[in-house]
C-alpha cells in the first residue's frame, strides 16, 4: 500500500438520486416524498430557456420550504454550463437566498480543474458573506471528451486546500454526443458493439474517484419503460465501483436502491468474513478459509465496503 492515501472525503447514501425539472413544482413536491436517497433540482438541461429564471424562483422556494433533511434527503442543485450566461445567476441567487439549506452543487460538464475553482471561489464568497454555518459541497458531471481526458487531474484537485469536491458523475448522453458515438438511447447499449461501450469511460471516471477519496456516480438511462435495461447498467456500474445511478423517472428510484444495496446474503457473508479473520489473526494467522474459499487482508476491505453501505441504510 502507498504511503500516499486519500480517503472518503464524505460519505452519503447515493444508491438514487432523482432528478428533477426544476420547472416543475409538483414534481419537486414528489421527489421529497420519494424514497430516492438523492434528489437534484435541475436549472439545465431539464429546463427550456424560457423558463430558466422561473425555473431558479421555483428551485429556492423548494429549499426552502421543503426540509429535505428531515424526509431523510441529500437535495442538490444542477446548475447551467460555466459557458452559459444562466450559471453566475444559478449560484448567486440559489446561495444567497437558499445556500444554508443546500447540501451539493452538481456542476455540469466539468473539462478542467479551474471549471471547479470557479464555482467554489463563488460559493467561498457568498457563505463568508451571509455568515453560513453550514458548507456547501461539489460534485463534477463529467461529461465530455474534454472531462474525460482530464478526469484524473479534476478528481485531484479534491485534495487541494478548500476543495469542496466529493463526487463525480457520469453523463452519458453529453458524453455520447462529445464522442460523436452512435448510440441508440442514453445509457443503452449498442448492439454493433461487442459488450458495454461505457465500460472504459465508467472504469476510468471511478478509478479516478477512488484514487482521491471521491464518490462514483452512474449518470442517466433514458428508457424508463425498460426497467430490465436499467438495472442491467446498474449491475455493470456497480462491478466497476459506483454506489449509485440517477433515476429520470420515479420507476427508476426502487430500482438504483435495489441494485445498490446490498442483500442480506452479503450483509452475512461479510460479517463471517471479519469474523474468521479476527479468529484467524487470534490464531496467529494472516489468511482463513470460509465456505472452502481462501480470505485475507483483502476480503476484509471488501467485506467492511458492504458494511458501510448496509449501516448507512440502516441508518436511514
Amino acid at each position: 500500500m502507498s504511503h500516499t492515501l486519500h480517503p472518503l472525503r464524505r460519505q452519503r447514501l447515493q444508491r438514487s438520486e432523482l432528478a428533477v425539472p426544476s420547472s416543475n413544482p409538483t414534481m419537486i413536491e414528489k421527489a421529497a416524498e420519494s424514497a430516492a436517497d438523492y434528489v437534484f433540482l435541475d436549472l439545465e438541461d431539464a429546463v427550456a430557456p424560457p423558463e430558466k429564471e422561473q425555473a431558479r424562483k421555483n428551485c429556492i422556494q423548494a429549499l426552502n420550504d421543503i426540509d429535505w433533511a428531515a424526509k431523510g434527503k441529500t437535495v442538490s442543485v444542477r446548475i447551467n454550463g460555466l459557458d452559459t450566461h444562466y450559471m453566475y445567476r444559478d449560484v448567486v441567487d440559489v446561495m444567497e437566498q437558499a445556500g444554508d439549506k443546500l447540501h451539493t452543487i452538481l456542476v455540469p460538464k466539468v473539462g478542467v480543474p479551474a471549471d471547479l475553482y470557479m464555482v467554489e471561489a463563488m460559493v467561498n464568497q457568498i457563505e463568508m458573506a451571509r455568515g453560513y454555518r453550514s458548507k456547501v459541497m461539489l460534485e463534477a458531471l463529467i461529461e465530455t471528451a474534454l472531462g474525460m481526458a482530464n478526469v484524473e487531474a479534476i478528481a485531484q484537485s479534491a485534495t487541494l486546500p478548500g476543495s469542496r469536491l466529493e463526487a463525480m458523475h457520469f453523463g452519458v448522453a453529453d458524453f455520447a454526443a462529445s464522442m460523436r458515438a452512435r448510440t441508440v438511447n442514453i445509457g443503452g447499449l449498442n448492439p454493433d458493439y461487442p459488450g458495454d461501450q461505457w465500460h472504459a469511460a465508467i472504469a476510468r471516471m471511478t478509478t479516478a474517484c477512488r484514487a482521491y477519496g471521491l464518490r462514483a456516480i452512474d449518470g442517466p438511462f433514458g428508457d424508463f419503460s425498460d426497467p430490465e435495461g436499467y438495472k442491467a447498467g446498474a449491475r455493470r456500474a456497480a462491478a466497476l465501483g459506483c454506489e449509485g445511478k440517477w433515476a429520470i423517472h420515479p420507476s427508476q428510484v426502487d430500482l438504483a436502491n435495489e441494485v445498490f444495496s446490498p442483500t442480506e446474503a452479503e450483509v452475512t457473508k461479510a460479517r463471517r468474513i471479519i469474523a474468521e479473520l479476527k479468529a484467524a489473526e487470534a490464531a496467529g494467522k494472516g489468511a482463513a478459509s470460509l465456505d472452502g474459499k481462501m480470505i485475507d487482508a483483502a476480503s476484509e476491505r471488501m467485506a467492511k465496503n458492504v458494511l458501510v453501505i448496509a449501516e448507512a441504510i440502516a441508518a436511514e
